[in-house]
């Protein structure tokens, strides 16, 4: 029967029929056709995409929706379609049972099909309400279908209607209108979004992301964010603006799925790798060679490289199912991109064919404009996909990173220092969010390669392979490129950790630097390492150069080389309009994936160098499970048992802890007791399970509170500090810090206890932060308190009161076991159980008195010493003066508010503002200024600036030339089928892409060069102001955001400016050069151009209002992160300790989500503007083309090629530049925020010039203090006034006084830590005021509270400037008693310290910093608190080194045990920052003043 009868009896109604579709000037389709194709596409469509998009909603159920309004209407004309359908078939019975023709089978097979068709859809409305769908993309792709079917048949009725009125029939016409009203409005009810499911998460939410409720059009659009960009064009946006995440993209729901995925990996590599290790014991026991054989096989096993897990693999079951759909828009999108070209050439035949009908044009450029729409919103589909997974990716790898950070064991820890791992969430994150955009371009960069080559093939023949040769030739070049510019990213990537690594210590440590004018010694380090970054970047920008040139010149050389061939080969060869633009265009698209394919490469070889740094961390050692046995020790009397103990900080060393056994009864007090070093808290460490366990067993009951020897303190309020995550309990809460001696201290703080603490406790003095951390332990009620020596940083009348009502047999913890370490004799009686502790071993144990029966080595210790701490307990009763041990008059403090009313509880007006210290990293608003970009290309050079500028218009006008030259060579007339002049043009043609080769070279290289020269300077500047700062500003700024700054800010500024400059700068001369190429084609285009150049400007602005804001908002919400992070890895073992790992992933997940709140938008806000601005871009193009169809008559085919092709590249060109100046913007902030500190305030020079000291300056000492006063802030009370006083060459002064009476800020004022408010300080008759901080602070010299070492030898720790000798050297180690520890290291001087010195004890570290101070050997020696952290002999030996060694020195020691100062000449009482008594220490005895009253509560009188 075929078509023909199928679609009418007498097959009058052909299928097809050209002349009446397309070689007529009024076209239309065949019956037949309308009839059955037309009916049955939408048909099919919907068949066939039913069955996947049910499955796809069993398995996403969003809820339920009730029925609305919209629902029944959708319901109710979809039934009515149906209706209509089954009439058209009954009709089609009725009239064959009743007419007199014979009708069709077409007549009752279409409306059946559709009438089936109908029923699904209305079925599919419903089944997506009980499945929460708001709208369908599904259902309205359908019915746009069926509309645009019907409006295909629906023209044709009407002018068959109108031209002859005989055939029509009535009642098929009012069905059939009818329909198409209907499917009208079923296309614009699927248009409409359904009400919010029941029991929806957005239903909870305050600002729920729109893009859930969003309609499909909105959706394929991104309208959905336009009332955000509103806001945005408005005012600047704010945090309250952003919405939340969606549910899919939140830590909770990314990150747990791949570390499972993750561990699963982890599991299978364990079990594959003992099979491997057992495998060869199974092989049958025999007798000679077979043996040997067996014996062979194990060791090939052993050789073979241990499997590791594969993070890769568990990355692609966690995204890849999701990143799959971008697959398929990717296919799509290439696919489409071919279409351009295809339709220029049409056009091309077009207008040279004078015959061809008008519509025909005008049909190409609807066309035209149709596809590259679609093509537009499939790429940002593509796009927002892509970003999605990206974010996704690096919300888990920070999550993932997180958690194991939590879990290392101490010996991993040291391999990866927080520097490493913080760049390994911030920086090694970025690359797999920045590779996965790009990702697909693996696969789809061939595709588009082999698709292009196909086309040219057809254009131009076998002369395409001379052009594929070049392309070959590129790819080893472009290779060898990628692979040298890897091992310079990891040597720059080297560097940069240990810059950063540096900067961190210093930030921490500034204090130290300050006080020994150390900062132009590390000022010199880091410049050094950045040095050798710099060089890396130099040799990385040749290479960039080389590949850059490659880049732009590879499509040139490909077009040269194949129409070179092409017209050379044969010279009836004619190289016409159609040939050599077509070819053009393609070999335009060519030059993207040629492009593309070595950046990815280079992307891929990043990404996997940063893979396996997470790999390696993911990988490394966990603590041991089982170190600590909890349950074992339940039922026993014993709350703590070791039972034959080994321990190890790392398996490779020999054990720290040997031969431990000790059972610890419940509910007792255990004293630990023993020299610098000789393993105490190694020994909580063990029992916290922080050490590698090597035999033995441990066994603790119950929950444990540990209190670390350097109290870890989180930037929160103190109340939070103390509270730790428990539920309040205000009664218990009061008893805790009355208890640790808080109370006086909460008083003088500006909030109270909601007075904010900075990072690492900056604003408390040690012993604050000592009981901060004692009363965080004592509040979580546990049953087991390890308490690594609280009481050594207070003074000694508050360790009294401490111990008595905490940790003694009549404190808050009586009924707890307590494990102490301690130096403190004087609570050693009260102890249940002694510990003596000798190089890791226990040598006695046992009780007090029975200790001092055995005569060991402990009697003999304490006998020496307790004469010294003999207390005297039948003077008045221990009381608590008020403000006991305030605070250490600190940054946030109000001292000198001594006025009654303060004491009355009613006055409670402490403003929680007062309470603020650290400033949280601000988010500049507006536009950036002008003057940034000027700094900018200050730091370049603005000769270099200037080159760059003229290479780049000389590279663009070569590149306009050769093609404008090209069009003119196309249309050159034929004679006798060749082009007489070709091989001049060809000269010309290829001279002037080699001008624009040499240009883009010089360009590319001068603007590399200008950008590090840029980089080099902002840093260096950066470095010095920040260096520069008063310590009043690092107390203020987090370190997190310095380290940023030094980080993220630096990185942006050393690689994205300079390539981001030059891609703009190119951008926008392409733009430029597209426009005035169209113009001269078509000067028609001059009318819409302004139009949509003021459009295009408006989109602009509004889009980069908003998206810089968000911007900003991101990277301010990024730094919060790493602050935590940080902090969180400083604080591990009492997190751990206190087992609140829970609450702290919590707390990072949330700063994760937060930070990822205002990325979100930002991706988004790009697919809006792409959206829109490929619009405009279409736009042009359509009209390009448009006024050429018009202005056929007149143009030449060379030009409109020639103007069509460049349309065509003008989309992508326009997509670009807004994309790029966007980036300019908002990198440039880097710049804004790399110079921000250079207008912030700044300490007194460091060197006066010309310098006024005389040589040898101070050559006696004599320190003469005149009405000194000072205040921490403007805003503050003095802290300490009106103090004279003189010191005569070579006096031993002690400073004593409550904490909080002005003792450490009469040192600060000494060194001009900070200047004095009031008053003169004269060192040998120079007002110090008047000379350079560093003439001041390198002449006299401090042994600071807070012993700080530095990453880096033991040897640039005692001397960075390599001033001394090696011999003076071990001089000052042996003085200070460390001659033994230091020879028996491996490495002597050299040996390395780990970050803060962790690998030596807070007791060695003291002992350094004094040997510090000898080397130095000046005339003035300020000890603070120098001698909290060491036990009573360590003690005894450096005040005996001091006096020995110090003779003929001022000495100035502020003072916590009293005893150390006794034997000085004279001694300094402080009280309120008020000067009360000074005198020899006999006679203030005798006064029996504060001294006295201070030496009676530490049992000295």
């Amino acid at each position: 029967m075929g078509l023909h009868g199928f679609c009418s009896a007498d097959t009058s109604d052909p299928f097809w029929d050209w002349n009446r579709t397309w070689y007529t000037t009024k076209p239309d389709f065949t019956q037949c056709f309308q009839n059955t194709v037309l009916v049955w596409l939408p048909c099919l469509y919907l068949w066939i995409c039913a069955p996947l998009y049910l499955l796809y909603l069993r398995s996403h159920d969003h809820g339920y929706i009730r029925m609305s309004h919209i629902n029944r209407a959708k319901t109710a004309v979809g039934l009515l379609l149906w209706i209509i359908c089954w009439a058209d078939v009954f009709f089609s019975f009725w009239e064959r049972s009743y007419g007199s023709n014979v009708l069709a089978p077409v007549h009752l097979i279409s409306p059946t099909m559709l009438g089936f068709t109908m029923l699904l859809a209305t079925l599919l409305i419903q089944y997506e309400r009980m499945k929460g769908v708001q709208s369908s993309g599904v259902m309205l792709l359908y019915w746009l279908l069926a509309l645009l079917c019907a409006t295909v048949t629906f023209g044709s009725k009407i002018s068959r209607a109108l031209d002859q009125p005989l055939t029509v029939s009535v009642w098929r016409y009012t069905t059939f209108y009818t329909y198409y009203a209907l499917l009208l409005v079923s296309l614009c009810l699927s248009c409409l979004t359904d009400q919010l499911p029941l029991f929806s998460e957005a239903v909870k939410d305050s600002n729920p992301c729109p893009e859930r409720g969003a309609n499909f059009l909105s959706r394929i659009t991104f309208w959905w964010i336009t009332r955000l960009m509103v806001t945005g064009y408005r005012r600047p946006l704010e945090e309250k603006d952003l919405w939340s995440l969606n549910s899919a993209d939140r830590s909770h729901k990314v990150v747990p799925e791949l570390v499972g995925r993750w561990n699963v990996e982890c599991q299978k590599v364990k079990r594959s790798g003992t099979r491997t290790l057992y495998s060869p014991r199974e092989a049958p026991p025999s007798e000679g060679k077979e043996g040997r054989a067996v014996e062979s096989e194990v060791l090939i096993v052993k050789a073979q490289k241990a499997k590791e897990p594969s993070l890769f693999w568990a990355l692609c079951l966690t995204f890849g199912p999701y990143f799959l759909i971008s697959c398929l828009y990717k296919i799509i999108q290439d696919i489409l991109m071919f279409v351009g070209p295809e339709i220029l050439r049409l056009l091309i035949r077009f207008v040279n064919n004078s015959s061809a009908p008008s519509w025909h044009g005008y049909f190409y450029t609807a066309l035209l404009f149709i596809c590259t729409c679609v093509q537009s919103l499939i790429l940002q589909k593509y796009f927002h996909v892509c970003f999605v997974s990206g974010m996704r990716l690096r919300t888990a790898i920070i999550g993932a990173v997180y958690r194991k950070a939590l879990v290392i064991s101490s010996e991993a820890r040291r391999t990866s220092t927080v520097g490493e791992i913080v760049n390994l969430m911030s920086v090694d994150a970025q690359r797999f969010m920045d590779l996965i955009t790009y990702i697909n371009m693996i696969w789809s960069a061939p595709l588009q390669v082999v698709l292009a080559l196909y086309f040219l093939w057809q254009n131009l023949g076998p002369s395409v392979l001379a052009g594929v040769a070049v392309m070959v030739l590129m790819v080893p070049i472009n290779a060898v490129i990628a692979m040298k510019t890897k091992t310079y990213q990891v040597a720059q990537m080297k560097s940069k950790d240990s810059r950063i690594k540096l900067m961190n210590e210093m930030l921490n440590g500034i204090k130290v630097l300050k006080l020994y004018a150390w900062e132009l010694a590390f000022k010199d380090k880091v410049s050094k390492i950045r040095e050798s970054e710099l060089q890396v970047l130099k040799k990385a920008a040749y290479l960039g150069a080389v590949s850059t040139f490659t880049w732009i010149c590879a499509p040139f050389l490909v077009a040269l080389s194949t129409f070179a061939v092409y017209v050379l080969i044969d010279e009836h060869n004619v190289l016409d309009a159609q040939k050599a633009f077509v070819s053009l265009a393609l070999f335009n698209i060519l030059r993207f994936p040629l492009n593309m394919l070595p950046m990815v490469i280079s992307s891929m070889v990043q990404a996997s160098v940063s893979l396996k740094r997470l790999r390696v961390f993911l990988s490394h050692a966990e603590l041991q499970e089982d170190g600590v046995d909890h349950k074992a020790a339940v039922g026993t009397s014993h709350s703590v048992s070791i039972v034959d103990g080994v321990f190890s900080w790392s398996r490779a060393e020999s054990p720290t802890l040997k031969r431990l056994n000790v059972c610890i009864p419940e509910g007792s007090l255990v004293a630990v007791v023993g020299h610098v070093g000789s393993g105490k808290s190694s020994l909580l460490s063990a029992l916290l399970g922080e050490m590698d366990k090597l035999e033995g067993s441990v066994a603790v009951k119950g929950s444990v509170a540990y209190v670390p020897q350097q109290a870890w303190i989180q930037n929160a309020t103190l109340r939070e500090n103390i509270m730790f995550g428990q539920e309040s309990r205000e009664a218990w809460y009061q008893r805790v810090v009355e208890a640790c001696a808080l109370q006086p201290d909460l008083e003088i703080l500006p909030a109270g206890d909601e007075t904010e603490i900075g990072e690492k406790g900056v604003n408390l003095s040690g012993g604050q932060k000592q009981r901060v951390s004692l009363a965080r332990a004592v509040y979580c009620e546990r049953d087991v308190y390890l308490l690594d020596d609280p009481l050594s940083a207070v003074d000694a009348h508050v360790g009294k009161h401490i111990f008595e009502q905490v940790v003694g047999p009549q404190g808050l913890l009586k009924d707890k076991t307590r494990v102490l370490v301690t130096h403190g004799l004087s609570y050693l009686p009260q102890a249940d159980l002694i510990l003596v502790l000798v190089e890791g071993e226990v040598s006695e144990m046992g009780s007090y008195q029975h200790l001092m029966a055995t005569e060991g080595a402990f009697a003999e210790f304490q006998r020496t010493y307790a004469a010294v701490e003999h207390a005297d307990h039948d003077g008045e009763p221990f009381c608590t003066p008020h403000r006991l041990d305030a605070v250490k008059v600190s940054r946030v403090s109000k001292p000198g508010q001594t006025g009654e009313e303060d004491k009355v509880p009613g006055k409670k007006a402490k403003q929680a503002e007062g309470g603020k210290l650290t400033e949280a990293d601000k988010a500049s608003t507006g536009r950036v200024k002008l003057s940034v970009f000027g700094s900018y290309l200050k730091a370049i050079g603005v000769l270099l600036s200037c080159v760059s500028l003229l290479m780049f218009l000389a590279q663009h006008l070569g590149s306009l030339s050769s093609n404008y030259w090209l069009s003119l060579w196309t249309d050159d007339p034929v004679v006798n089928g060749t082009q007489p002049n070709r091989r001049m043009r060809l000269g010309v043609y290829g001279a002037l892409g080699l001008f624009q080769g040499l240009a883009v070279f010089g360009y590319s290289l001068s603007g590399s060069i200008g950008g590090i020269l840029a980089s080099r300077c902002l840093h260096q500047s950066m470095l010095y102001d920040v260096l520069r700062s008063p310590m009043s500003f690092f107390e203020r700024t987090p370190s997190g955001n310095l380290v940023n700054r030094f980080a993220k800010e630096i990185d942006t500024i050393d690689s994205l400016i300079p390539s981001i400059i030059k891609m703009f700068m190119g951008s926008m001369f392409n733009v430029v050069g597209s426009c005035i190429i169209i113009l001269i084609a078509t000067p028609l285009v001059a009318i819409i151009i302004p139009f949509l150049g003021v459009l295009y400007f408006f989109v602009q602005r509004f889009y980069v209002a908003s998206s810089r804001q968000l911007k900003r908002l991101e990277s301010v919400s990024r730094s919060p992160i790493y602050t935590h992070f940080n902090e969180t890895l400083l604080g591990t073992s009492v997190i751990r300790a206190f087992g609140e790992q829970e609450r702290f992933i919590c707390e990072s997940d949330q700063r994760v989500d937060l930070n990822q709140k205002a990325y979100y938008p930002g991706i988004v806000a790009n697919r809006w503007l792409a959206v829109r601005l490929e619009f405009v871009g279409n736009c042009i193009v359509s009209f390009a083309a448009l006024f050429a169809v018009v202005a056929r008559e007149s143009l030449s085919p060379g030009i409109m090629g020639l103007s069509i092709s460049y349309a065509l590249q003008l989309t992508a060109s326009l997509t670009w530049l807004v994309r790029m100046s966007s980036e300019v913007e908002t990198n440039i902030v880097a710049v804004e925020r790399v110079k921000e500190y250079s207008d912030t305030e700044k300490e007194a020079e460091w060197k006066q010039e010309p310098s006024r000291l005389p040589p040898g300056w101070p050559t006696d000492g004599c320190i003469d203090i005149r009405g000194l006063g000072l205040r921490y802030r403007p805003d503050l009370d003095l802290a300490i006034r009106n103090i004279t006083l003189v010191i005569n060459r070579g006096e031993k002064v002690g400073i004593v006084g409550r904490t909080g009476a002005g003792k450490s800020s009469l040192t600060l004022a000494l060194f001009r830590i900070i200047e004095a408010s009031e008053g003169h300080i004269f060192i040998d008759g120079v007002d110090i005021a008047l000379l350079g901080l560093h003439e001041l602070r390198s002449r006299i010299t401090i042994i600071p509270q807070d012993p700080v070492l530095f990453s880096g030898s033991l040897r640039m720790n005692l001397d960075p400037f390599d001033c001394y000798s090696d011999e003076e050297v071990w001089r000052a180690l042996e003085l200070s008693h460390l001659q033994s520890f230091v020879s028996g290291l491996p490495n002597k001087l050299s040996h390395e310290c780990s970050e803060g010195g962790e690998n030596l004890s807070v007791g060695q570290r003291q002992l350094l910093c004094l040997a510090r101070a000898l080397l130095r050997k000046t005339k003035i020696l300020v000890l603070d608190e120098a001698t909290a952290a060491v036990d009573m002999e360590t003690d005894n030996l450096i005040q005996s080194t001091i006096r020995s060694q110090f003779e003929d020195c001022t000495v100035l020691t502020i003072a916590h045990r009293l005893n150390t100062v006794m034997d000085y000449t004279r001694i300094l009482v402080l009280d309120k920052g008020e000067m009360a008594e000074f005198d020899a220490p006999h006679n203030l005895l005798a006064q029996r003043g504060a001294f006295y009253k201070m030496a009676k509560d530490a049992g000295l009188v």
